[in-house]
């Protein structure tokens, strides 16, 4: 079993982009997982858990300065750790 205690907490939100403010690196060094709804996603970028929300990422689409595009999808959202 993994040793819990010893992991950082989990933000309230948190960001894959490092570039952005919410982007917390030493959580990034250990395994984490996202529940929308119940069910585990793998292709979350960015997740709010006070708002209820994730952004993923549009298939192969890119914006103008060439991030992928991200969805914002809604619902009880959980991040723990693997």
């Amino acid at each position: 079993m993994n040793d819990t205690t010893s992991l950082p907490a989990l933000p309230d939100r948190l960001s894959g982009n490092p570039r952005s403010p919410h982007h917390v690196e030493e959580i990034f060094q250990h395994e984490i997982g996202i529940r929308l709804n119940g069910k585990e996603r793998f292709d979350v970028e960015e997740y709010c858990i006070s708002e209820g929300w994730v952004k993923v990422t549009m298939n192969k689409a890119l914006d103008r300065r060439g991030q992928p595009l991200l969805m914002t999808a809604k619902g009880k959202v959980e991040a723990f750790y693997r």
